[in-house]
């Protein structure tokens, strides 16, 4: 607590024979001298030097000011009038960007979330015979998935015995969390919504700053990094990318807590890919589970599930990152167009039917 300042002339009434080692005497002009104690000042300054020292030097998620960014790295200079790209939308109208190749620079990026030390973390959800995609999703997530950085695989599955043992590199952990089945592949898609909420609160929140979920059937094909990182992103959908919202396969029926009217909607987000901060993450997962409980309750189910309420939710919400389809990809069914200048997370070629059926 400070010091509370001392009425006026209370230093007369001291004992004169205190030791002036400690006090600053200032002559005055009737030739008598004024003592003021440095006690407080000292005591001040040590307090500031405290607060400094402890909100940065002492906090790993704070750069130090020594270990400037960018420090001693070439690169292209920015140019203010010559856009990244001219062929696609780079920027929302609420001002997020839309993250395409050639629109970020990743060592910056990486030197960025090195000096905050940040750990991510990465779902996916193997139940029944999901299991199998396991492996080359490891796999391919270990080359190119957050390359560099701390990375926690958190693999929700009802077959513990059954996933891989894939190596990984230092820095990073596989922790399988046991979750029941579910007889219908539906169900098993909504409950992803209240495991993730649940154990955004049990542990996620404790364990890593930023959550990235994601489907099992898909394999990493090249980087994906730190540019995805944001508060909040949802990635845009590869079959309506190019599309109106008419279009969309929003949930239509009034009824429905994932309800989005015919002239509403900014893009359709992919279910298979989304993420942010834990604390947005938890507060996503759980408005979706609240949402689709209260759906259950009128014995309605909206007609993309989980990611029918995810389009919802970021509607009301608007991400603070939305990224392009090269994050989410299917080249059997839809080849590579030129826009896409590098496919970075591609689906699985897979029977639907004999996968989710058993």
């Amino acid at each position: 607590m400070l010091p509370r300042p001392e009425p006026a002339g209370l230093h007369a009434l001291r004992p004169r024979a205190r030791a002036r080692g400690s006090s600053l005497y200032i002559p005055s002009p009737n030739g008598k001298s004024k003592c003021c104690s440095l006690r407080p000042l000292t005591f001040l300054l040590a307090m500031c030097i405290l607060v400094i020292f402890s909100a940065g030097a002492l906090n790993p998620r704070i750069p130090v000011l020594a270990a400037r960014p960018g420090e001693g790295m070439v690169y292209p200079q920015p140019k203010v009038l010559t856009p990244s790209r001219e062929d696609v939308l780079v920027l929302t109208p609420w001002l997020a960007p839309i993250i395409w190749e050639g629109t970020f620079n990743i060592d910056i990026l990486n030197e960025q979330f090195r000096l905050q030390n940040v750990t991510v973390g990465l779902t996916v959800f193997a139940i029944k015979k999901y299991v199998v995609f396991l492996k080359l999703f490891l796999e391919t997530a270990e080359e190119h998935f957050m390359v560099g950085h701390n990375v926690n695989y958190y693999i929700f599955t009802d077959q513990p015995a059954d996933v891989p043992q894939v190596p990984v590199r230092p820095g990073r952990r596989v922790e399988v969390l046991q979750v029941p089945g579910a007889a219908r592949w539906q169900d098993v898609s909504m409950r992803r919504m209240e495991m993730i909420s649940s154990f955004c609160a049990q542990r996620f929140l404790r364990e890593v700053d930023f959550l990235v979920c994601a489907d099992s059937d898909m394999r990493f094909s090249n980087h994906v990094g730190v540019e995805i990182l944001s508060p909040l992103f949802g990635t845009l959908h590869p079959g309506f990318y190019r599309s109106a919202r008419e279009a969309f396969t929003y949930e239509r029926r009034p009824q429905s807590q994932a309800y989005i009217p015919w002239d509403q909607g900014d893009f359709y987000y992919m279910g298979a890919f989304f993420g942010g901060s834990v604390p947005e993450v938890q507060r996503l997962t759980e408005a979706c589970h609240q949402a689709i409980l209260a759906d259950q309750a009128h014995s309605i189910e909206a007609v993309w599930h989980d990611e029918s309420h995810l389009n919802r939710y970021l509607l009301g919400r608007k991400p603070t990152k939305v990224l392009s389809p090269e994050y989410m990809w299917d080249e059997q069914l839809l080849g590579r167009p030129p826009v896409m200048k590098k496919l970075r997370f591609l689906a699985v070629p897979k029977n639907h039917q004999k996968i989710r059926n058993r």
